[in-house]
């Protein structure tokens, strides 16, 4: 338990597992959302933390913090520490997952919903020195943007600008936030880090995110076994730690891959 305390302490806004949490408040996640976006009135209808959503074929995306806003368009956040990705096509990826999983059917290309993709990371991505950044649909000829409503903005914590979004993302690094312009959120951090009940929560969520992690590593290496040609008996006898019904629906679902492939 101290250990698992010791790790609640040093948790930080740009910590999935911590963030994840604060942004379950609504008005947290509208307080972000009117600094990030500079529109003092944006108003978040919903808010849906550790969203999975499937493409056509299948393969799920889990995102941050999926949103619902106002004026009926959606919006996710996600956080990012690590720089080991192609980060711009990731977003890319859950936009489109996002896209398809909220348009009817038969529903008219006009009423496709509008979509913003709002990417939070610890590292510059386009490495311009710039706190924020901007991506949309550009005419190469005339220069002219082309409004196909995906927007995606691109905001770090490590270029400080001295504006008020350079100001917010040094909030997600800090372990203990208190600052007046943003009062829900360090009210939101000061609750999960030094109120009983909220500290108690978080410990529980850092356990079994830790389980968690060590499963998604144990189904992986299954997954791999079985891509590089092993077959079932194989890999059930060298899991005994994970039940033979998960491993054969990993196994269909490997197979499944293969034969659209």
């Amino acid at each position: 338990m101290n250990k698992t305390l010791e790790k609640v302490k040093q948790l930080r806004p740009i910590d999935d597992v911590f963030f994840e949490k604060i942004i379950e408040d609504k008005g947290v996640c509208e307080e972000i959302l009117r600094v990030i976006l500079e529109d003092d009135k944006l108003q978040v209808l919903s808010v849906t933390p550790q969203t999975s959503m499937k493409n056509l074929w299948g393969r799920s995306v889990r995102l941050d913090a999926f949103c619902k806003l106002g004026d009926g368009s959606f919006c996710n956040i996600e956080v990012q520490k690590s720089d080991n990705d192609d980060h711009v096509r990731r977003v890319r990826y859950n936009a489109s997952c996002i896209t398809s999983n909220n348009t009817e059917v038969s529903e008219k290309f006009i009423h496709v919903p509008n979509v913003t993709m709002v990417y939070i990371s610890a590292f510059d991505i386009f490495k311009k020195g710039k706190t924020i950044y901007h991506g949309n649909t550009v005419i190469k000829e005339t220069r002219e943007v082309v409004d196909n409503g995906l927007s995606e903005v691109y905001v770090n914590t490590a270029i400080n600008d001295g504006s008020t979004i350079a100001e917010l993302m040094e909030c997600f690094m800090q372990e203990q936030v208190e600052n007046k312009k943003f009062p829900l959120l360090s009210s939101r951090v000061w609750y999960y880090k030094n109120e009983e009940k909220g500290v108690r929560t978080m410990c529980k969520i850092v356990e079994e995110y830790a389980k968690e992690k060590v499963d998604e590593a144990v189904l992986e290496n299954a997954k791999n076994l079985f891509e590089n040609g092993c077959s079932l008996d194989m890999v059930i006898a060298s899991f005994k730690n994970i039940s033979e019904e998960v491993i054969r629906k990993l196994y269909e679902e490997v197979m499944s891959t293969k034969s659209v492939v």
